[in-house]
């Protein structure tokens, strides 16, 4: 009885393992739909260039801006109305701007989507305006939609006296619905028997994952053409497709982990590091250099009686200042947090750090990628 006791609660023991596990594991898991989108689905970009009238004095200049003042005399033509030749506008409330919104896949004619309205003048600001109605066209030349509406604007700015405060961005507004879909892109979902899913990354073990996965949902469905797309074979009804496609979708893997990379920006100084980056055993001397030059002007006066000119000085002071640097043994990390923290015990700032990633890489001891943006 005792040893039966015993062995009961073993097996609880080890049950409740295994469900924490399976628990940690689907917590990882990402779906499908996550990691690779469905071929031939895709978003379209319009743009199109219009005006926006009823501004308080923050229009265009239109001494400075041609363009503006071609496009309101062409609009007013357009409505019957004709301006006298030699006519000089002076509109201080119009903006010439330029639309741009994103035409989502299966849009169809009468669908609401928003668009964004940007300043191409010298517009002070486009709060309060109204886009005229602009049609917005694709790549091929076609208009996919027509654009009207007032502007949401999220910004505030006054100024006086000289002085002038501005909060946020005033010559970029947007319209909620602001375009109405006018013509139809035709979508396909895949071609004949199969739909294909295309990898967000490049990875051949994420592929061989996807594959596995959809197989034990729908067996020998999936087969990959590349480490980038996955062929799937799915119902020829429509009906049918859509909820293949929809539980192919919605299911879960775990990828595989990435290339270890290091991404750096030069010009803002910050560095991004995956998970996958560890750090190799080295020892790294930092140390500090400041180099301060100061300038002062003085008059060189000479005596009454030497018959010389006055004339002007510069005394530079230059003064080089270097802290005591130190050598510091990294050890190897296995993971982000160890590499992040070994890194900051030396106190780099992101500047000092961008220089010693380069020299740990060139060295040997940091295994990752280093991508300079």
């Amino acid at each position: 009885m005792k040893s039966s006791g015993i062995v009961e609660r073993t097996c609880l023991v080890f049950f409740w393992i295994l469900v924490l596990l399976l628990v940690a594991d689907a917590a990882r898991a990402e779906r499908i739909k996550d990691l690779a989108t469905i071929g031939g689905v895709r978003n379209n970009q319009l743009v199109g260039y219009g005006l926006v009238v009823g501004l308080d004095g923050s229009g265009d200049q239109t001494t400075q801006t041609p363009f503006t003042v071609q496009s309101i005399v062409n609009m007013l033509s357009n409505m019957g109305v004709t301006l006298p030749a030699g006519t000089s506008l002076q509109l201080k409330n119009v903006a010439a701007v330029m639309v741009t919104a994103s035409l989502p896949p299966f849009a169809r004619t009468g669908q609401a989507i928003d668009v964004t309205v940007s300043s191409m003048g010298n517009a002070k600001s486009l709060r309060g305006g109204t886009l005229v109605l602009t049609p917005m066209k694709g790549a091929d030349g076609q208009v996919y939609a027509m654009a009207q509406g007032n502007l949401v604007v999220a910004g505030a700015g006054a100024a006086g006296a000289g002085s002038k405060v501005t909060i946020n961005h005033l010559s970029v507004g947007r319209i909620s619905g602001g375009a109405t879909v006018e013509r139809e892109v035709g979508t396909p979902i895949g071609q004949g028997e199969f739909v294909y899913f295309d990898l967000n990354t490049t990875d051949f073990g994420t592929a061989q994952r996807m594959v596995e996965a959809i197989n034990r949902v729908a067996p020998g469905a999936a087969s990959a053409n590349d480490p980038r797309q996955i062929r799937v074979r799915a119902p020829l009804d429509m009906d049918e497709r859509v909820a293949f496609i929809g539980s192919i979708e919605n299911i879960d893997l775990q990828p595989a982990r990435g290339v270890a990379k290091v991404i750096i920006n030069a010009r803002s100084g910050s560095v991004v590091m995956n998970q996958s980056v560890t750090l190799y055993n080295c020892a790294v001397a930092h140390g500090n250099l400041s180099v301060s030059v100061n300038t002062r002007n003085e008059v060189s006066q000479p005596n009454a009686l030497a018959g010389g000119q006055t004339a002007g000085v510069s005394n530079s002071q230059i003064e080089i200042k270097q802290d005591n640097g130190s050598v510091l043994n990294l050890p190897g990390g296995a993971n982000l947090a160890d590499v992040v923290k070994a890194l900051n015990a030396i106190g780099a700032n992101p500047q000092d750090l961008v220089a010693i990633l380069q020299a740990l890489k060139a060295a040997g001891s940091l295994r990752a990628e280093l991508e300079i943006i």
